[in-house]
């Protein structure tokens, strides 16, 4: 059987087909908004969601139901699962800020380094008042635990090579309208990145340093 999951705004669509037979779609998480939804690669029946005011929820079974994991009343808008290390989260909310967890989101801790990003001061989001920038995008390298490249709505796309300690500030040639950001599956030196208001797209072969 195949599950697929998607937010709609005012919850989740989870749609399961077992070849050969009949498919369900369903909605779940009725009455939450919904932001963000990340798989666990260890465990592909626990997923993961951000949510608008619940902070994050956790699925252990392929989104049929759904307890509270952390962060409540956070505005959660970005969520990855480390493809390396097992239990490793990392969530971004609006304002712009970064928490990690390393132990399936049962305790999460803020990385305070990214509020001291030089260019932060410079983000905004145009889209709505009271254009507040916000994290839209989490990218975990495939091949190194310490690489997080993070874009922001607006302002940057940046990049850590020690686990959050430290960060880079916005890469040369990546989109600073930043609208999603991912890995390749298996490749750590390539990023892709999409951009809003017409931006299109930009790539990294070298881990998200340059673009």
């Amino acid at each position: 059987m195949k599950t697929f999951l998607a937010t709609t705004g005012s919850g989740i669509s989870r749609a399961t087909y077992v070849p050969g037979g009949n498919g369900l779609v369903e909605e779940v998480l009725k009455g939450y908004r919904v932001t963000c939804l990340a798989s666990d690669p260890y465990n592909p029946g626990r997923v993961y969601a951000g949510t608008h005011t619940s902070g994050v929820l956790i699925s252990t079974d392929q989104g049929q139901s759904w307890q509270p994991r952390g962060l409540p009343g956070q505005l959660i808008t970005a969520i990855a699962v480390s493809p390396l290390i097992p239990g490793r989260i990392v969530a971004g909310i609006k304002p712009s800020g970064i928490f990690l967890s390393s132990d399936f989101g049962d305790h999460w801790e803020e990385i305070p380094s990214f509020r001291s990003i030089f260019s932060r001061r410079f983000w905004f989001s145009p889209a709505e008042k009271p254009f507040t920038a916000y994290v839209q995008g989490i990218a975990l390298s495939p091949s190194d635990p310490n690489v997080i490249v993070v874009g922001v709505e607006a302002g940057a796309v940046v990049r850590s090579t020690d686990g959050g300690k430290t960060w880079q500030d916005h890469r040369k040639g990546a989109l600073r309208d930043c609208h999603s950001i991912t890995f390749h599956a298996s490749n750590g030196n390539w990023v892709y990145e999409a951009g809003g208001t017409g931006a299109g797209t930009a790539i990294s072969r070298d881990g998200g340093n340059s673009w």
